[in-house]
């Protein structure tokens, strides 16, 4: 096994979208970092079983929802 070609595997802090947080280890950025989850099993419809909400970041779901308004696909009705 070649020396030095493995990345840096440290211990970080992992924080919900509900705000509750835990350690792990991780090569995701450096040793004591915070990593900021935007969706999590609290949180997305294929862990929640649809009930909850996934917010919209920068319009997608609103142009998704624009564009195929007319298949009875998108938005709500």
């Amino acid at each position: 096994m070649k020396a030095d070609i493995h990345p840096d595997y440290h211990t970080i802090k992992v924080v919900m979208t509900d705000g509750t947080s835990f350690e792990t280890r991780s090569t995701w950025g450096k040793a004591g970092d915070t990593l900021q989850l935007d969706i999590d099993p609290n949180s997305h419809p294929a862990w929640t079983g649809g009930s909850a909400q996934i917010m919209d970041r920068g319009g997608r779901v609103s142009r998704f929802n624009k564009r195929f308004e007319g298949l009875g696909i998108g938005g709500k009705k």
